[in-house]
């Protein structure tokens, strides 16, 4: 998933810009801090900014009469600027020169394309001949002679890419409509040549590439608003003069019969790029926009208008998109998740959690007949002997039981059995069952038990059921009647067992799990044997049974009503955080709401059932949540102690969903007027301390660079200040 962020304008384009950039941008290049951007315009001006701040470090210009021909990169190596201008005078210069006519000048023999500059490999020149020299066997002889490889080709875009430790230059070139595409790998010196598989109806507008396993992956933006993929091996087999590229459709840039025209491109992730164009529509007046794209679900993610105008260029750095708006630059801040359906669709739970298995594949069941088998024990009755036998021909330990029947027919055997031979049957089954078979039949026999439950309410085999579900790695959808069974019964320890370890669960189910916990009294969880682990480590469990009467006020609820359902007594069973805030619920209600907020969930089918969660409910829930947010920020590493913990973004989300489901309540109530306060007061805390945190990090660094600068040969104490 992704989304486009907060935006703002870096610095004006126009004359009244302040920063000299009135011709337009030529192109933004990385600076040599991590917050930092080199702009070259097309003129005579190259700026730094540091991006944060929105203002410029440095500005340098040539004199009247010569042009910047060239991007000013950054030697990552040295912190040196090095600018081409007039196409062959090149120029290099540090922080601390003023005067550009003053520093280091070389003229060459040719024309200059473009200076690429790569963190560990230094800076490669490419001329507008297809000849290619690092900085450094330049400088030795600035007048060498420079080779013409391309002839009548013309170059239409490059990049620098990183082959583990090797520096790798890529670029494209043009001649009567066809292009070609040239790898040159500078520590070899090896130059391999490939033509681009032509497209009649259409020609590549733009180019972006990165490398993965030996591969450049090429991709190409075309006139009929689709992006496609080239591979280019890095290593030449044959030695064939020119050897074609085939390319496939990576993207179709059109979304409900609206066409995006796009201009330029960037890569985000593997899974995400970013297209600024302009997006036509029959009978509509097209508009230019930023979106962003997922190749793998072939989905528009987000998108933003941009009514001022763009020049078409997209650069992507450190998080961020670069363009022009109208006479600005703008950046636009954005985030990338994970892709894959799991992301898409839900909340998931922590990858780190101890107890998430790996659960039953359907398709190493074999027949459809075994799946129908183990539905419910009426179904199997219907079934003729052939399908009800599981896998004879495998002949499995799980399959052959005494007297050859199927693992149906023994829960049809013991259907009208006594409760103490049906269970011993059941459990019999199971420990003759085997992989991969286990699961399922795990799954027929909580089913075959929540059946007879149902037929007798007055049979409910807890300890067997919890003895299942704590041993076998079971599912929701292997036993979609266990769960409601348990909240019939108000068997809070199997529900929160079943919380901790199906993946699957429905956000329904999840919303009357949370509902039934946050209901139920105090007193009557005293005697119920839970798992503790998750607030064993952060809520004192020696507490004082002295009550504490609190003040009911009746604002349009009844006394008794507020009774029920808010209790009215709280225990102090809780260390007191930081802020003085206090635990407002006991240890036991506490772990169950913990594996409510610890599992998997999706926003949008989850919201509709919060909203019908009484409003008193809902309060004592965003107070523990309130809580637990307090005693997460105790701790440097904002994580709580002990197993089954939630997590920092777990509790966050769920904040964020009690918030949304009931904003209005929220408000009017009065007793939640002090929470909402706290909750502002406590954030805006945080935002203050993350922002100082910030500032010490960006001074570190410079700090950090400006000690590579200095080589100290002496022995000396510095003391540092910060301001």
């Amino acid at each position: 998933m992704a989304a486009l962020c907060e935006s703002f304008t870096l610095c004006g384009l126009g004359p009244s810009g302040g920063v000299g950039l009135g011709g337009g941008l030529l192109a933004l290049e990385p600076g040599p801090g991590p917050d930092h951007v080199l702009l070259t315009d097309r003129g005579r001006t190259a700026t730094l900014f540091k991006v944060s701040d929105q203002k410029p470090l440095g500005c340098w210009s040539v004199k009247h009469g010569q042009i910047l021909t060239c991007p000013v990169v950054c030697n990552f190596e040295t912190y040196e600027y090095i600018a081409v201008h007039d196409d062959k005078v090149l120029r290099i210069w540090k922080n601390q020169d003023i005067n550009l006519d003053k520093v280091f000048k070389a003229t060459l023999s040719a024309d200059v394309y473009r200076i690429h500059s790569v963190p560990s490999g230094g800076p490669v020149v490419l001329f507008r001949g297809g000849g290619v020299r690092t900085l450094d066997v330049l400088l030795e002889a600035p007048q060498q002679e420079i080779e013409n490889i391309i002839s009548d080709e013309v170059i239409k875009w490059s990049e620098a890419l990183m082959e583990g430790e090797q520096p790798v230059l890529i670029f494209t070139t043009e001649k009567n409509g066809d292009f070609f595409v040239y790898v040159q790998k500078l520590k070899v010196n090896s130059l391999h040549r490939y033509k681009l598989e032509q497209q009649e109806s259409s020609k590549p507008l733009n180019f972006t590439a990165y490398v993965n396993k030996q591969m450049i992956t090429l991709l190409c933006l075309y006139s009929n608003n689709s992006v496609y993929k080239v591979l280019v091996p890095l290593k030449q087999n044959s030695e064939e003069e020119e050897q074609i590229l085939s390319k496939s459709l990576l993207l179709n840039l059109s979304v409900s019969g609206r066409v995006l025209k796009g201009t330029s491109f960037v890569v985000l992730d593997k899974d995400h790029i970013a297209v600024l164009g302009r997006q036509a529509a029959p009978g509509k007046e097209s508009k230019e926009c930023l979106t962003i794209w997922n190749t793998k679900f072939q989905t528009l993610q987000t998108s933003k208008e941009l009514p001022l105008g763009t020049s078409g260029q997209l650069w992507c750095y450190e998080e961020k998109f670069f363009f022009t708006h109208g006479k600005v630059l703008t950046v636009v801040m954005y985030k990338c998740e994970t892709s894959s359906l799991a992301a898409a669709v839900g909340k998931l739970k922590d990858s780190q959690a101890p107890d998430m298995s790996s659960f039953v594949n359907w398709n190493t069941l074999g027949d459809e007949e075994l799946v129908v088998s183990f539905q419910s024990q009426e179904s199997v009755a219907l079934k003729s002997e052939s399908k009800m036998t599981l896998r004879s021909k495998r002949n499995t330990a799980a399959e052959v039981q005494p007297d050859n029947l199927s693992v149906g027919q023994l829960l049809l055997k013991l259907k009208d059995a006594s409760p103490s031979v049906f269970e011993d049957g059941l459990r019999q089954i199971m420990s003759k069952a085997q992989m991969p078979d286990l699961q399922a039949i795990s799954g027929c026999v909580v089913t075959a038990l929540t059946n007879r439950c149902k037929a007798n309410p007055k049979y409910y085999p807890k300890n067997f059921l919890l003895d299942i579900v704590q041993t076998h790695d079971l599912s929701y959808s292997l036993c979609p009647d266990l769960m409601p069974l348990a909240l019939e019964k108000k068997d809070v320890y199997l529900l929160q067992l079943c919380l901790r370890r199906f993946p699957d669960i429905p956000e329904k189910i999840t919303y009357a799990c949370l509902k039934i916990f946050l209901g139920i009294r105090e007193a009557s969880l005293q005697d119920v044997d839970l798992d503790l682990d998750s607030v064993i480590c952060y809520i004192d469990l020696d507490f004082n049974d002295k009550e504490v009467k609190t003040e009911i006020v009746e604002n349009g609820f009844s006394a008794e009503l507020e009774q029920e359902i808010w209790d009215t007594k709280i225990t102090k069973q809780a260390h007191l955080t930081t802020d003085g805030e206090f635990c407002p619920v006991g240890p036991q209600k506490a772990a169950l709401l913990n594996a409510v907020v610890r599992s998997a969930y999706s926003e949008t089918f989850l919201l509709p059932h919060l909203k019908n969660l009484p409003s008193r409910e809902a309060l004592l829930f965003l107070r523990y949540l309130y809580y637990l947010y307090v005693k997460c920020s105790e701790k440097i590493n904002t994580t709580l102690p002990g197993t089954h913990s939630p997590t920092i973004s777990q509790i966050l989300d769920w904040m964020c969903l009690i918030l949304d489901a009931h904003f209005t309540v929220m408000v009017m109530l009065p007793e939640a007027k002090e929470l909402l306060s706290n909750l502002h007061k406590f954030v805006r805390a945080q935002v203050r301390f993350y922002s100082e945190l910030n500032k010490i990090e960006e001074s570190l660094r410079e700090l950090q660079r400006l000690s590579h600068q200095r080589d100290c040969q002496t022995y000396s104490i510095e003391v540092l200040e910060l301001i």
